[in-house]
Parts: C-alpha cells; sequence; structure tokens
C-alpha cells in the first residue's frame, strides 16, 4: 500500500527532530554520532525525494492544471466575450415571469 502525503510529512518530521536532538547531545564513542547524523541525513533525503513524487496526481488535478485553455481551443475568444456580455447585462439567474 503506498504512503499518501500525510504520512510521509510525518516521517520527515520525526527524522528532523532526531536529526536536532543528535546535534544538541553530547558525541558519543566511536564516532556514532556523526554515522547517526549521516544516515538521518540519507533518511531526510530519501523522505523528501518521495514527498516531491507524491504530489497529487489525481485526473482533476491534472484537467485542473489546464485551466481552460482546452474550451478556448474548442469555442475560441469569441465565446468568452458573449459570456461576459451575458454577465453584464442579465445578471444572471432564471428571467423574471412576465404578467399574463
Amino acid at each position: 500500500m503506498p504512503s499518501n502525503h500525510t504520512e510521509l510529512a510525518a516521517l520527515k518530521n520525526l527524522l528532523t527532530q532526531a536529526d536536532r536532538i543528535l546535534a544538541s547531545a553530547p558525541e558519543l564513542p566511536q564516532n556514532r554520532t556523526t554515522a547517526c547524523r549521516e544516515v538521518l541525513t540519507a533518511a531526510l533525503a530519501l523522505t523528501d525525494d518521495l514527498l516531491k513524487q507524491s504530489s497529487p496526481t489525481t485526473s482533476a488535478a491534472i484537467l485542473g492544471r489546464k485551466g481552460g485553455s482546452t474550451t478556448s481551443l474548442r469555442h475560441g475568444v469569441e465565446h468568452y466575450r458573449q459570456m461576459a456580455a451575458k454577465r453584464k447585462t442579465h445578471g444572471g439567474g432564471r428571467p423574471k415571469k412576465e404578467p399574463s
């Protein structure tokens, strides 16, 4: 099951906290602090990469990037002029009933 963006962000926060704790802690014997910080740096880099890859790629997000470009190609500029003119004169909504 792939991880979602929230889970990866939480993992990154945990790794960042561990890195900060090691940075402020006294040095461990046999160069263990340096080794731990190297491993955490690599883990943070991997987490950042996974976060970039897990950006929203749903079909709605992909279509949303297009904006009105597809519609403008289909209908042309005149279509938008007509729509704007209708908004300015009619104000939207259902037309009023004429008294009979």
